[in-house]
């Protein structure tokens, strides 16, 4: 079996998976490669498809399968397949990341703090405790944020579709419903055409004024212009992201300039101990995959 690790994974998952097959980091092996190891940075669509006549599977490192044409691969009798279960922690810890440091004011106090200014009665924190937390989704990850919220003593309400019950989340009836109650809200849906652009003017018109959105999920979810607009008019407090529209977002994207945005260049799955449990998950796969 002949495997190309196309993207960044753990430093030792090749000598792990030497036991399946020869491995190859190099593009130039697609054409031989019978199964293909991806995580955000590459898009398998039919271009790439057709250079890759002998490709029986496609593993995605992590959770959505959007950068995965699965119709594409499908009609090529390609298995695709991701890991859905291993970054939850990891995604988990940085939306609470974004939702501690927001309200803490402590970017705005360690910025200031480096520039020689003392802010101590000009930046006004405010408290997760008693605040409602509202998940858009309520899968693996979503419900690791909803345990960790709990202990800062949140109200945590979530809306998913596909989710009727859940152990660690009130389940509301709409996601008008969810936005009006909440005082956070954290996205954690996969893209979709239901869910490209969900973050809408006429949603967040719904929404509490001054409410904080947290998005660890997918940039699309989210129309730019009108987040912008709501950040600037105060409506929402402040949008913590670890996703952006590509890896890296264009030049002239208006959330990098916009006010009261918080970001990171999409690193919500890429700690060390997340990277060894995809791992994990790649071998498990390749240990029962019957080409």
């Amino acid at each position: 079996m002949k495997i190309l690790i196309a993207d960044a994974f753990d430093a030792k998952l090749p000598e792990r998976l030497a036991v399946f097959g020869e491995v190859s980091s190099d593009m130039a092996t697609l054409g031989e490669a019978e199964v293909l190891l991806i995580r955000s940075k590459t898009t398998v669509n039919p271009e790439l498809l057709a250079k890759a006549p002998k490709l029986k599977l496609v593993i995605r490192g992590g959770v959505g399968m959007d950068n995965v044409d699965k119709k594409a691969c499908a009609e090529k009798g390609i298995k695709a397949v991701n890991t859905p279960k291993a970054s939850s922690v990891s995604v988990a810890e940085m939306a609470m990341a974004f939702m501690v440091a927001i309200p803490a004011r402590l970017i705005e106090a360690h910025t200031s703090m480096k520039e020689g200014k003392f802010l101590k009665t000009e930046l006004k924190r405010t408290e997760l405790f008693k605040k409602t937390l509202g998940l858009i989704g309520a899968g693996n990850i979503a419900t690791e944020v909803a345990k960790r919220a709990a202990g800062f003593g949140m109200k945590v309400i979530a809306f998913d579709p596909f989710v009727k019950e859940h152990p660690n989340a009130q389940m509301v009836g709409s996601l008008d419903e969810l936005v009006a109650q909440s005082d956070v809200l954290s996205l954690h849906t996969p893209l979709t055409d239901e869910t490209k652009g969900m973050i809408n003017a006429a949603l967040i018109a719904k929404m509490k004024a001054g409410v904080i959105i947290i998005n660890t999920g997918r940039g699309k979810c989210v129309v730019e212009a009108d987040l912008v607009a709501a950040l600037n008019s105060g409506k929402v407090r402040a949008y913590g992201t670890d996703v952006w529209p590509s890896d890296p977002p264009p030049a002239d994207c208006p959330l990098l300039t916009a006010p009261n945005v918080f970001m990171a260049p999409h690193l919500g799955a890429s700690s060390k101990e997340n990277l060894g449990r995809i791992g994990d998950e790649v071998v498990t796969i390749l240990s029962t995959f019957k080409a």
